[in-house]
């Protein structure tokens, strides 16, 4: 898992928000939507491989993905979380 350290540095590249780390069970939602192909990033392109955990946006709009315990910050990459379920 990611270093609690780097957490609690880590920030919204695009707005400088705080992130915080999304429960397991949001991610096993997000996960099995990314199994049916329909999780899309910001830039628009399809999500096609799971994640292993995410940095939530302080106004809940957008996740960034953590993979190999490391945390993708580009802000194309972000996940719209509204398009999910509010089962945050």
């Amino acid at each position: 898992m990611v270093d609690k350290e780097l957490l609690d540095i880590l920030c919204c590249p695009e707005t400088k928000q705080d992130l915080t780390l999304v429960s397991d069970k949001v991610i096993q939602m997000i996960n099995g939507e990314i199994k049916k192909g329909e999780v899309k990033n910001r830039a628009g392109e399809t999500v096609n491989e799971p994640i292993d955990a995410g940095l939530l946006r302080e106004d809940h709009k957008y996740l960034y993905p953590i993979r190999e315990d490391i945390p993708i910050m580009l802000i194309d990459e972000g996940i719209p979380f509204d398009q999910f379920d509010s089962e945050s």
